[in-house]
């Protein structure tokens, strides 16, 4: 059995959440998100999702693969990656029917 560095394994962690930063919003896609009706924002929101899904999928079977380019941080933090923004999507799915049951379930 392996013993593991929890200080170590925190430092780690802190690094790369230091190194990964949210992208910023420009005034144009600003303007343009005040304009745009809830089904395009959420059907951008899943066509993202599905680019980071098909990013990780090629990040991995490069990494699979052998190429020479493939780096294990690189395609660990893609799959993560990944697998965060397909659970905040799957959560946004959750609390929209939650928050449909409670609208149908009103007394008229």
């Amino acid at each position: 059995m392996t013993q593991i560095d929890v200080n170590s394994l925190l430092s780690q962690m802190r690094q790369i959440s230091a190194q990964v930063r949210m992208p910023e919003v420009s005034v144009e896609s600003a303007k343009a998100a005040q304009g745009a009706d809830f089904g395009a924002l959420l059907k951008q929101s899943i066509a993202t999702v599905g680019q980071n899904q098909q990013e990780a999928g090629r990040m991995a079977a490069s990494f699979e693969r052998g190429d020479a380019g493939a780096d294990l941080g690189r395609t660990m933090i893609s799959i993560q990656k990944a697998d965060l923004s397909l659970r905040t999507m799957t959560e946004v799915r959750n609390k929209l029917v939650d928050a449909y049951k409670d609208i149908m379930n009103m007394p008229v």
